[in-house]
C-alpha cells in the first residue's frame, strides 16, 4: 500500500523580501548569486528579490525531474493516491486563499475581482484533474481471431512548462495539475515579471506530499533558461503560453529533439453583435470581453463587429459605460481595471493607439496613459475604443495586449463571418444573438477554438481552451489535456491454442 506523507514544514508567510527557486524539493538560491527584482505595476514599488536561475540551475532541475521520473515512485502511485495529493494542493490553496490573492495583485497589478476569480480557478483546476485522472485510462479494442489488444496511458516524462505574466498562478495550475496527475515531472519557468505565485504553488505542492523532483520552479530569463529547457535532450515535452512569435521560435527549437509541444499563443478575437441581440447584455459582455484583466488576455475580444441597424444605439451605451470604468487601487472592490504590467507594455499599447490616429481612425474613449490618484508612479492605460477602422490597420491586425478595442459595422451574416475570420489568429470569439439557429450557424463557421454565445466567459475547468491557426495547438483545462501529457501504448497478444506460423515453414 502506498502512503502519501505530507511534508511537515512550517508555513512561511507568502509575502517575503526574498523568494528561492525550487529544485529537487529544496528551496535554493541561484548558483550565480544573481537575483531578479519584481515590482508592483500599480505603483512601481519594489516587492521582493527572487533567485534568478542560471543554465547550471536548469541542468540541476532537469536532472532532478529526470531522476524523479525514471527512478522515483510518483508515476507508480495508484491513480487514487495522486488524486489525493492534487486535492490536498487545492485544500492548502483554499486555506490560504486571501494570501494568494494579495500576492497575485501585488505581482501583477490586477484588480481584486480579477485576482479572486483566477485564484479560484487555479484551485478548481487541481480539483478537476484529481477527478478526471480517475477515469483516464486505456481501451480494449476489437481485433480479429484469437488476438487481444489493449492500450495503456503512460506519462510522457519530463515536462518544461513556460508560464506567461498575465495569469501567473492560473496558468501555472493549468499546466502543473494535468502533468502531475498523469505521473509526469515538471520544471516550471514562470515569467520574470511575475514569478511569485508560481514559486508559492511549487512550495504548496511539496507541502501537500508531492515527492522531491516532481515539481521544480525556475524563475529566470526566457532567452536563457527557457531556451535551455526547450533544447535539452532530457526534456520530453514543452508546454508554452505566450506570444505567437516566441511560440514559433520554441517550436523550431523543440523540433531538433522532436519534443512533444503544446502552444497556447496570441489572439485577436472577434465579437459579433447581431441586430436581434439583447443590446444591454451585449454591451456588458463586450465591456468584460476586452477590459477584463486590463485587456491583457490572449482571448480578449479586441475586434467588435456590430450590425449597422443597431450600431448607433450599441455604441452610445458602450462608450458611456466604458467611461464609467474605475481605475485605481487594485485592492478596492469598486476598481474595475488594474494596471498594465510594465513600462514596455504601456509603450506598446500607446504606440498602437497612435498608429490608429495616424491611419485616420477615431478615438471614442480613452486613448491615453492614465494616472490614477495615488498611483501616479504605476503603469496605467485608459480603456480605449477605436472606430472608423479598416481591416488592414495595425490595430485591427495585431494583438495589442491591452485595454483597446476596435469597432466596425457589418451589414449581414455573411459579412460578419468574413470579417471575423479575416485574421491570422483563431483563439476566442463571441456571438450575440437571440436567434439560436443563427448563433449556431455562425459559431460553426468561425475559425476559432472557443466561441462564446451570449456569454462573456471563455472557460471553466473542464471546457477545452486553445486555438486554431496561429493561436497555437493543443487544448488545456480539460480531460483532453491529459492525453497531451501521456503516451498511448498498444499491447497486442495472441491467446490461441495452436502456435502461429505466418511463414508456413
Amino acid at each position: 500500500m502506498t502512503t502519501i506523507r505530507e511534508n511537515e514544514t512550517e508555513q512561511e508567510s507568502m509575502k517575503r523580501e526574498f523568494y528561492h527557486m525550487i529544485i529537487n524539493g529544496e528551496k535554493v538560491k541561484s548558483s550565480t548569486g544573481e537575483v531578479l527584482k519584481t515590482y508592483n505595476p500599480a505603483n512601481g514599488e519594489l516587492i521582493a528579490e527572487v533567485a534568478k536561475a542560471s543554465k547550471e540551475d536548469a541542468e540541476k532541475a532537469i536532472e532532478a525531474a529526470r531522476n524523479a521520473f525514471d527512478k522515483g515512485k510518483w508515476k507508480l502511485f495508484p491513480v487514487g493516491k495522486r488524486a489525493q495529493v492534487l486535492n490536498k494542493i487545492a485544500a492548502i490553496m483554499r486555506s490560504r486563499f486571501n494570501e494568494l490573492v494579495e500576492l497575485e495583485i501585488l505581482d501583477t497589478g490586477k484588480s481584486l475581482h480579477a485576482a479572486q476569480g483566477q485564484v479560484t480557478q487555479a484551485i478548481e483546476d487541481f480539483e478537476f484533474y484529481a477527478g478526471a485522472i480517475v477515469g483516464h485510462r486505456g481501451t480494449v479494442n476489437n481485433v480479429p481471431g484469437q488476438f487481444h489488444n489493449y492500450t495503456e496511458k503512460e506519462p510522457v516524462g519530463v515536462c518544461a512548462q513556460i508560464i506567461p505574466w498575465n495569469y501567473p498562478l492560473m496558468m501555472a495550475a493549468w499546466k502543473i495539475a494535468p502533468a502531475i496527475a498523469v505521473g509526469c515531472t515538471v520544471i516550471v519557468k514562470p515569467a520574470s515579471l511575475t514569478p511569485l505565485t508560481a514559486i508559492i504553488l511549487g512550495e504548496i505542492c511539496l507541502e501537500a506530499g508531492v515527492p522531491a523532483g516532481v515539481v521544480n520552479v525556475l524563475p529566470g530569463s526566457g532567452s536563457d533558461v527557457g531556451n535551455f529547457l526547450v533544447e535539452h535532450p532530457q526534456v520530453d515535452k514543452v508546454a508554452f503560453t505566450g506570444s505567437t512569435p516566441i511560440g514559433k521560435d520554441i517550436m523550431g527549437k523543440a523540433s531538433q529533439t522532436l519534443k512533444r509541444v503544446t502552444l497556447e499563443l496570441g489572439g485577436k478575437s472577434p465579437s459579433i453583435v447581431f441586430e436581434d441581440a439583447d443590446i444591454d447584455a451585449a454591451v456588458d459582455g463586450s465591456l468584460f470581453g476586452i477590459f477584463y484583466n486590463s485587456g491583457q488576455s490572449c482571448e480578449a475580444r479586441s475586434r467588435l463587429y456590430v450590425h449597422e441597424d443597431i450600431y448607433e444605439e450599441f455604441m452610445n451605451k458602450f462608450v458611456e459605460k466604458t467611461k464609467k470604468l474605475q481605475l485605481g487601487n487594485p485592492f478596492d472592490k469598486t476598481t474595475h481595471m488594474g494596471a498594465i504590467i510594465d513600462q514596455g507594455q504601456l509603450d506598446t499599447i500607446e504606440g498602437y493607439v497612435q498608429s490608429a490616429k495616424e491611419d485616420g481612425a477615431d478615438i471614442l474613449a480613452g486613448g491615453k496613459v492614465a494616472k490614477p490618484e495615488g498611483y501616479e508612479n504605476g503603469f496605467w492605460y485608459e480603456p480605449t475604443i477605436i472606430s472608423n477602422v479598416t481591416q488592414d490597420m495595425k490595430v485591427v491586425r495585431d494583438e495589442i495586449f491591452g485595454p483597446v478595442v476596435v469597432v466596425s459595422k457589418f451589414k449581414d451574416e455573411k459579412e460578419a463571418i468574413r470579417l471575423a475570420n479575416d485574421t491570422d489568429f483563431g483563439l476566442g470569439s463571441a456571438v450575440w444573438s437571440k436567434d439560436g439557429a443563427r448563433a449556431t450557424r455562425v459559431a460553426n463557421q468561425i475559425q476559432a477554438g472557443i466561441v462564446m454565445v451570449n456569454c462573456p466567459f471563455s472557460a471553466f475547468p473542464g471546457t477545452p481552451f486553445g486555438g486554431y491557426k496561429q493561436s497555437g495547438f493543443g487544448r488545456e483545462l480539460c480531460i483532453e489535456t491529459l492525453d497531451l501529457y501521456t503516451e498511448t501504448k498498444s499491447i497486442l497478444s495472441y491467446y490461441g491454442s495452436r502456435p502461429l506460423n505466418p511463414f508456413g515453414l
